[in-house]
């Protein structure tokens, strides 16, 4: 019997996934993972800890210093997929290589999103925060003089701000949004840790953006300006659809796929941040660049890849993060009826609809957040459990018995 030819393009969460979903079924197969970064797979999460002196390059692997070798895995780091043939069936990279393939998954992740700003080709020190090599190079440019101006108040621009505290001088954070964390608070919480992050003495200017750069100044809409030293744009991120669209995938905001993570193309499969996912708690189409996600996604492609498995049909927003040592967890859509819980330095929303928990945002005490999560994902009608105390006090308790035992594993009686 013919051994199987898997690569992977990628090599964060969704390629991890992938990797370790083939070797449940297929022990045997050639799987070979082409990264454009020359790094051994790593959390991106973490790179504001790096950058803040949190952690170091070993706590960030995302898997363990041998994790290629035991898994069988050929990696090909510091190598970019230029092109792929799907008729066939090779993928070209940068030094002249043609890997041949059986099955292929694309998990090429997102690339930052930078808009076009009069005068930003003549800053000199302007940096992304999306990558390692990007924290590395933050870490040389930015000194303890160093006034850092931060464009985009959302997840990415918030944790850079956290790691370059206390390395940099100052740190001003700007967005066009009225709010901080837009896609993911709503108001009153986004203002809760807004005045949290404000008491570590970084400068927030919201509703304002960058009309025009010099190099060490910032023209605001607003008509302040902002000197600068070092600048960052973390305006967002967009799937990096390349080259799987390039030669014939399916893409809308990011690469279409079905519930076994194929593209249109025959063997192509894609997975992470570069695809849509159908969001449960909405009913839209729409990337959700999400580690939990990712993996899942890559997973259900490696065993689908592998001649198994079963469809991943409950992907939706979702952010553990921390800011400060202020915690927070939030998941799902938040159209609905709220019950809303609000005390010093503490927030609690729960959001339902049509009998079903549809969202929730925890700050501060998010000990109990899986409780929430799993009401999401696994679509449990509230009229089945004790909602009224899962409000205040989530916990097992409140299922009926059949469903804890279900949940812990246990046979009914």
């Amino acid at each position: 019997m013919k051994t199987k030819q898997y690569v992977i393009i990628g090599n964060s969460a969704a390629a991890i996934g992938c990797v370790e979903g083939i070797r449940q079924l297929d022990k045997a197969g050639a799987v070979t993972i082409v990264s454009r970064e020359p790094h051994h797979t790593y959390s991106r999460p973490l790179i504001s800890y790096l950058l803040g002196g949190k952690t170091d390059r070993q706590r960030m692997r995302y898997r363990d210093a041998d994790f290629y070798e035991t898994h069988g895995v050929r990696p090909l780091l510091g190598h970019t997929a230029l092109s792929l043939d799907p008729a066939q069936k090779t993928v070209a990279l940068d030094d002249g290589q043609v890997l041949p393939y059986d099955k292929l998954l694309v998990a090429t992740g997102s690339v930052p999103f930078v808009p076009p700003m009069e005068g930003l080709d003549l800053v000199s020190k302007k940096f992304t925060f999306l990558s390692l090599d990007d924290a590395d190079a933050l870490a040389d440019a930015v000194t303890a003089d160093s006034r850092v101006l931060i464009v985009g108040a959302g997840l990415i621009g918030l944790k850079c701000a956290e790691g370059l505290s206390g390395r940099a001088g100052s740190l001003t954070v700007v967005d066009l949004a009225p709010q901080i964390l837009p896609s993911v608070l709503d108001e009153r919480a986004a203002a809760l840790v807004q005045a949290h992050i404000e008491r570590q003495g970084v400068r927030l200017l919201l509703s304002v953006s960058a009309a025009r750069f010099e190099d060490g100044a910032a023209h605001l809409t607003d008509g302040s300006t902002v000197p600068f030293d070092v600048l960052v744009l973390a305006v967002g991120v967009r799937p990096n659809v390349s080259p799987a669209r390039e030669a014939g995938a399916t893409a809308g905001r990011g690469l279409i796929t079905d519930e076994y993570m194929r593209t249109n193309l025959p063997d192509v499969y894609a997975a992470g941040d570069c695809t849509e996912s159908f969001d449960i708690t909405s009913g839209e189409r729409k990337p959700l660049a999400l580690l939990p996600n990712a993996y899942l996604q890559g997973e259900t492609a490696g065993l689908h890849m592998a001649g198994g498995g079963k469809p991943f049909c409950t992907a939706m927003p979702m952010n553990a993060v921390g800011f400060w040592d202020l915690h927070i967890v939030s998941a799902g859509s938040y159209t609905g009826n709220a019950y809303v819980q609000c005390e010093e330095g503490h927030y609690r929303k729960l959001v339902c609809r049509d009998n079903l928990l549809q969202g929730f945002i925890l700050i501060g005490d998010v000990l109990r957040a899986g409780i929430y999560t799993a009401l999401i994902r696994d679509r449990v009608p509230l009229d089945t459990i004790d909602f009224e105390l899962i409000k205040d006090k989530p916990g097992l308790i409140a299922f009926s018995r059949r469903d804890r035992q279900k949940k812990l594993g246990v046979k009914p009686a």
